[in-house]
């Protein structure tokens, strides 16, 4: 990776979102409360799934799956960028870029994958109600989630190999907040034209492939939904699809305006924010979107705060014995 004629680029340099220290200081307070309310949401989605055996059921058992993969891909870079807004120099050794964008990439990429599998077991649940127990059994459901997993890992190791086997030149400086595949492709010394198309075909393949998915498994929902004459069933079905198909709209479209594009088609402020959508934005608003358009949720949270008030209240007669 030559950086001019005879020297090889062991750091980069994140130019990140402001060089104003104000502006650094605000930035830095808004991303660590996004943080704290995507690690305080999705640890409760989780906890109160594990808890209520109501909600011990596929689609639970996928949300859950869901809100360990935000934690996961949050943590693989906020906590980066909070450190970045209080220090002066922003600067990441080249064996800490690869690692960060394997790890994007890779917990990324299996979000592509399970909420496509989300949407293929809404499908099963609404259009097979009689099979839906015995084909989405414990067993499979552990099998499907676990496969996911196992193709976000692989898909990311192609993904990093592609472009760690680039040749870097010029400026080390990243004009972003993390290491990101397009920001490092716009450093290379490849042939551009060459690099936008196998980036295109790669992100092409990652993110159409589970979106044409969920795409014929809500078609196939839609036609079935049209049979149902009644419109408590109407809004059964749309309760239940509805939030899934927020989160669905907000991930992919951010993540297709970042990767199924020309390189050079949008401003790379325009970028930093597509990368703040998916990367901090969605996190956010995943468990909010989830909980509050849930019913079957939020009476699960209720019960499991009127058992534990009752369990404080039984402690304190015990205390204070009459």
């Amino acid at each position: 990776m030559a950086l001019g004629n005879d020297s090889v680029i062991v750091e980069f340099i994140f130019l990140g979102l402001s060089s104003n220290p104000k502006l650094q200081v605000i930035l830095f307070i808004i991303f660590l409360l996004g943080y704290l309310i995507i690690l305080t949401g999705n640890i409760l989605i989780i906890s109160i799934t594990f808890t209520d055996t109501s909600l011990h059921t596929p689609m639970y058992f996928f949300l859950s799956n869901l809100s360990f993969l935000d934690i996961c891909f949050s943590t693989s870079t906020i906590p980066r960028m909070l450190r970045d807004f209080a220090s002066k120099t922003k600067i990441i050794s080249y064996a800490e870029c690869a690692t960060q964008l394997y790890i994007t990439l890779c917990f990324g990429e299996t979000e592509c994958f399970l909420l496509a599998i989300m949407a293929y077991d809404r499908y099963l649940a609404i259009c097979h109600p009689l099979h839906y127990t015995t084909i989405m059994s414990k067993v499979v459901c552990i099998k499907i989630a676990a496969s996911t997993w196992i193709c976000g890992f692989l898909f990311s190791i192609i993904h990093v190999a592609f472009v760690l086997s680039l040749d870097f030149c010029g400026n080390n400086e990243i004009n972003d907040f993390l290491c990101e595949v397009p920001e490092m492709l716009s450093m290379s010394c490849e042939n551009s034209i060459v690099l936008e198309c196998i980036t295109f075909v790669l992100g092409t393949i990652i993110l159409m492939i589970p979106i044409t998915f969920i795409l014929v498994s809500y078609i196939k929902i839609i036609l079935s939904v049209l049979k149902i004459t009644s419109s408590a069933g109407w809004r059964k079905t749309f309760s239940t699809c509805g939030s899934h198909i927020i989160v669905v709209t907000m991930y992919y479209g951010s993540c297709m305006a970042a990767y199924v594009k020309p390189k050079s088609s949008l401003a790379p402020e325009t970028d930093k924010v597509i990368t703040i959508f998916y990367c901090i934005v969605t996190p956010v608003f995943n468990p909010i979107i989830y909980t509050l358009r849930n019913n079957d949720f939020k009476s699960a949270f209720l019960k499991i705060k009127r058992a534990k008030a009752l369990e404080k209240n039984v402690l304190i007669s015990l205390d204070f014995p009459m």
